[in-house]
């Protein structure tokens, strides 16, 4: 993909007050149909699509005129994306100038289609029923915004809207009490719908929902009839069943993923391919080490990195997560993976100490060789334990959708680390939002030579002659502290896991 000229700083301050103006809009505000349900609240996080470097350009002499466009992102214009990105771009490159980082490679999204999930209000009034946003004004004021289509949404997700509406405003079973859509498309053209009642769902309804399946299946971008889920308090019905199949091309890969309703996977499915890669590309050659993976999801990171290692061990404390994994892992004919259904913190436990638990049979702790340590934290960062446990590793990949926290994170470890790999990733367009990744690798510690050569030899050749009592006095006491700060850290392990799910 040919590279992203960069425009001259005359340009780049239009287009950075034009991203102040959308910040303003947005916030750090998720934008949402309505309340939080509980299909809503499970996750969310990341997305974007197609790849391009950014590089510096020749001064252009008229600056450009700032983009304007709906927070919802109902209305965009496609021809301000370029500027917007660069003002992302130089944000960031700004941002973490002073850890002297390798050139930033910023990966370009679609300007249009990009999104593959997006949750919808259903608003009833008189024989009229459509879909519903919510989005603040610059004054801060809360507004109504009326979707009858989704330009940042996918195609097979626009036509989705269109057929189910139609449908289902004819239909009283499905419409009554109807108060929320979600929509969740992917790639490979597989889909699923699942409509949120006050009311509890018969028969009947479920054999309306099977109806609108087969209407639903008319989408000319569908390559699969989607499913159909019904959810009310306390109760969830599935036409047939409650998952989608992604296919993601990664390489010369093509991975399988399933992906389960309700559950985190990425928003953005060309812009998760880009990561992936991205991420291979910068763990390469490690294929006689091992890699430790924090909450790993669904195995999104995990399938794809698999291949570059000799093992890899992979934490996750949803349950349904870990399933899902396991069976994106054997779709994909996986085998170098184990995934613990645990806390980060209880496993660096048990691994510290090599100690046997149950939920650890069949992985042999005293064999691992971790050479790199995975984390994709949420919003907040890394906690101090996290920090902590990145110093135990040579190579650390690190994903993040918060350049603030990431770039507060660094601070803590930059004597220890140095950035080899640098990384932009436009997941939300149109919006302040990025995501960023890098590769780090612990600095090379100085040679001595000469004189200091041989009294670094003295030293060493003292310290091997230290006695075996003191040694023995000595490792008891560090065991202690290092337990005690590991039962500290498990208390916050759920808290941070869902923390993780529930961030966009």
């Amino acid at each position: 993909m040919p590279n992203l000229l960069l425009a001259s700083s005359a340009r780049l301050v239009a287009a950075a007050r034009a991203h102040r103006l959308t910040s303003a809009a947005h916030g750090f505000r998720r934008l949402s149909a309505g309340p939080m349900t509980r299909t809503s609240a499970q996750g969310r996080r990341k997305e974007a699509a197609v790849a391009g470097s950014v590089a510096a350009a020749a001064p252009a002499e008229v600056a450009a005129e700032a983009p304007k466009f709906s927070p919802a992102l109902t209305t965009i214009d496609p021809s301000q994306y370029d500027a917007q990105l660069e003002a992302k771009v130089e944000r960031v490159r700004a941002q973490f100038a002073e850890f002297d980082p390798p050139p930033l490679q910023a990966f370009r999204s679609r300007p249009e289609h990009y999104r593959m999930r997006s949750e919808f209000r259903v608003w009833h009034q008189g024989e009229d029923m459509f879909f519903l946003m919510f989005e603040r004004d610059e004054k801060g004021q809360q507004r109504d915004v009326r979707v009858d289509s989704f330009p940042v949404a996918s195609e097979l997700l626009n036509e989705l809207m269109g057929l189910l509406r139609e449908h289902v405003r004819a239909t009283p079973m499905l419409r009554h009490k109807l108060f929320q859509a979600n929509f969740h498309t992917t790639l490979s053209g597989d889909a699923m719908v699942s409509l949120i009642y006050h009311k509890k769902l018969n028969d009947e309804w479920k054999q309306a929902a099977e109806q609108l399946r087969e209407v639903l299946a008319t989408a000319p971008s569908s390559k699969t009839k989607p499913q159909v889920i019904g959810r009310s308090r306390g109760q969830k019905v599935c036409v047939e069943k409650d998952e989608v199949l992604e296919e993601l091309a990664v390489d010369e890969l093509r991975l399988k993923q399933v992906q389960v309703e309700a559950s985190f996977s990425q928003p953005n499915g060309g812009m998760c391919q880009n990561m992936l890669s991205w991420a291979r590309s910068v763990t390469a050659g490690s294929t006689g080490a091992d890699l430790l993976e924090l909450y790993c999801g669904n195995g999104n990171f995990t399938q794809a990195l698999a291949p570059n290692f000799r093992k890899v061990v992979a934490t996750e404390v949803s349950k349904s997560s870990v399933a899902a994994a396991k069976r994106n892992f054997e779709l994909n004919g996986i085998e170098n993976v184990f995934v613990a259904r645990m806390s980060s913190e209880e496993f660096t436990s048990a691994w510290h100490e090599r100690r046997p638990m149950k939920r650890l049979e069949g992985l042999d702790l005293a064999a691992l060789q971790f050479s790199t340590l995975l984390v994709d934290p949420p919003r907040a960062g890394l906690d101090p334990q996290t920090v902590q446990l990145l110093r135990e590793f040579d190579r650390v990949v690190y994903i993040s959708c918060n350049p603030d926290t990431l770039h507060a994170n660094l601070l803590e470890v930059k004597d220890e680390f140095e950035i080899k790999r640098f990384a932009l990733f436009d997941q939300f367009p149109y919006t302040h939002h990025v995501e960023c990744g890098v590769y780090l690798q612990k600095r090379q510690k100085p040679t001595a030579v000469d004189g200091d050569g041989a009294a670094a030899g003295l030293a060493s050749a003292a310290e091997q002659q230290q006695p075996e009592q003191q040694q023995q006095q000595q490792q008891p006491e560090q065991e202690q502290a290092e337990e005690q700060t590991e039962q500290q850290a498990a208390g916050a392990a759920d808290e941070r896991g869902v923390k993780r799910k529930a961030e966009d």
